[in-house]
């Protein structure tokens, strides 16, 4: 295993429309450990292929009991209600955007030896599945957001929420 460099932003290879996964070998199985490994090193919850620089449909997603779901070919097969909360992205370092996402999303994608299952999250989850598919088409989360805030004004507005709650 290995930490891999996260690209940011305006690379390229982020903009670009991944291919599917066609091989389930090694190679792919050292992708998916090292995407574990570079994850949970930045402390993210989700990391897809390309932010690797790797243009293939895997992404790994950390679910509710802080597993690490390996996805591959993922696609969204359900979905119901309505979120909106910050979002941010590794690649997107330092900025965060309010985006709408699903309430609950079910996926369907094949695990590291090429079998088919489906999973399904609500709230985070949710929001995870769709960031990292959408990292798949070549889309970010700021496409969503109206603004984008630094991570001080982020921090900012949560305490005066928190502020407006206790009150």
């Amino acid at each position: 295993m290995a930490l891999r460099t996260i690209l940011e932003d305006r690379d390229p290879a982020l903009h670009k429309v991944c291919r599917p996964v066609t091989r389930f070998d090694q190679r792919l199985w050292d992708l998916l450990d090292d995407l574990k490994e570079t994850l949970a090193d930045a402390n993210g919850a989700g990391l897809a292929a390309p932010q690797v620089g790797i243009l293939r449909r895997a992404v790994i997603v950390v679910d509710d009991q802080d597993n690490m779901l390996e996805l591959v070919n993922p696609e969204i097969i359900d979905q119901a209600g309505e979120q909106e909360g910050f979002e941010g992205c590794l690649s997107v370092p330092g900025r965060w955007g309010v985006v709408k996402r699903p309430k609950t999303v079910r996926v369907r994608a094949q695990d590291r030896n090429g079998m088919l299952f489906e999973a399904e999250g609500a709230d985070m989850v949710a929001r995870c599945f769709c960031h990292e598919i959408e990292h798949l088409d070549g889309r970010l989360f700021t496409e969503h957001a109206p603004r984008l805030y630094t991570t001080e004004e982020l921090d900012q507005l949560l305490e005066e929420q928190a502020e407006k709650e206790q009150k």
